[in-house]
């Protein structure tokens, strides 16, 4: 049935990151029987919403795409919502596939579900093994949650769901909040409004903060005719007139991959993988999707510097914490299923910054125009 129009599929969550890349592959690859809400249209987290909307579209295909998501800052900021907003999310619409009689569901998961000091690079059959990083534990547990819905739904109903767990996920599309962003983009708008900065831009800092709230409650505040109004809000989100201020230590290690290979192996395993094969792997039904690299934080920080092009220096808040030591991924497994990641991490990092000025652009000239 690959790219038959006769397959409805709904992505859910086609506005976030993975989702809105896994909408656009389907897309490219000939699948136009696409459904998808918006979240004021469908709350997932609303059972007797979704078993509504799983009744009537009866969607033969399903990407669990949605997700509350955030960074450290967020994932300790909002503790009850993260693990109520991902349970009711997964219980609701893993659920109603079943009801409904979904043919395949695939559930997107993070690499945050293994332990702390999980071995390095971490194997799927890890999980559960330890402690859970505490600065995402409640993300961490609803998403443990939602891997072992698909297991035993498989086991007891005979369903074909599966799951796939992401490493660091960045790209096109990707949250610039710097208070409720990841690291990778939060480095990118920081070096990006640092060189503003340095070089006096103040056109292209004003457009900038219009564009993408800088968060922390300053966007209310700042007064955007006064100089010092702004660049006292860039002082409190860490960027300075000399040197940007960064997290920690830098001394932990993160693996990051290009968002739109995520959207590429997650169709590849809904056209080529079912229940039953990713079994015989795992039996939590589950595999990871990496590159297989990593990179000590300070080294992507000078990699983004570079890229964007920032000449001042950088500084370590070190009484903010590092986070989880190191986060590598194995990936033997989805490589013996026959995919690979494509997209190298300076490459990506590359397309992401392009995309953001060229967005910047677009929406400059719309609000001139309008």
């Amino acid at each position: 049935m690959k790219g038959s129009s006769d397959l409805k599929v709904f992505v859910a969550g086609h506005r976030g990151l993975v989702g809105s890349h896994i909408k656009k592959k389907l897309k490219e690859k000939g699948y136009s029987n696409l459904v998808y809400k918006t979240r004021y249209e469908l709350d997932l987290r609303i059972q007797e919403a979704v078993n509504r909307f799983f009744e009537k579209e009866k969607p033969n295909w399903v990407f669990l795409s949605a997700a509350k998501v955030g960074g450290i800052l967020a994932n300790n900021t909002y503790k009850a919502e993260f693990i109520y907003d991902n349970l009711a999310i997964a219980l609701n619409v893993i659920n109603s596939a079943y009801l409904h009689g979904t043919e395949k569901l695939l559930n997107l998961g993070s690499s945050c579900i293994y332990p702390r000091n999980c071995p390095q690079p971490m194997k799927e059959e890890y999980l559960l093994s330890g402690i859970l990083e505490s600065t995402n534990e409640p993300y961490a547990i609803a998403k443990i949650s939602a891997i072992k819905l698909c297991r035993y739904y498989n086991e007891q109903y005979g369903t074909n769901f599966i799951s796939v767990m992401p490493t660091n996920l960045y790209g096109p599309g990707d949250n610039f909040n710097l208070e409720t962003s990841h690291v990778l983009p939060a480095l990118i708008r920081k070096f990006h409004l640092g060189k503003l900065l340095m070089e006096g831009d103040w056109e292209g800092i004003i457009s900038d903060i219009k564009n993408n709230p800088l968060g922390f409650g300053l966007d209310g505040l700042i007064d955007l005719k006064d100089k010092k109004s702004i660049e006292s809000a860039l002082d409190k989100v860490g960027i300075k007139r000399d040197h940007i201020l960064v997290w920690g230590t830098g001394n932990v290690y993160r693996e990051f991959l290009y968002v739109e290979d995520l959207a590429d192996a997650c169709i590849f395993l809904m056209e080529n993988v079912d229940a039953e094969d990713m079994r015989k792997l795992n039996p939590d039904y589950f595999v990871n999707v990496g590159t297989g690299e990593d990179i000590k934080l300070i080294d992507l920080i000078h990699l983004v510097k570079e890229i964007v092009g920032y000449k001042g220096n950088v500084k370590h808040d070190l009484s903010k914490p590092d986070g989880t030591p190191r986060k590598l991924l194995d990936i033997s497994k989805i490589k013996e299923l026959g995919w690979k990641p494509r997209i190298s991490l300076t490459e990506g990092i590359k397309r992401t910054y392009d995309w953001y000025l060229t967005q910047s652009r677009k929406r400059n000239e719309t609000t001139r125009g309008s």
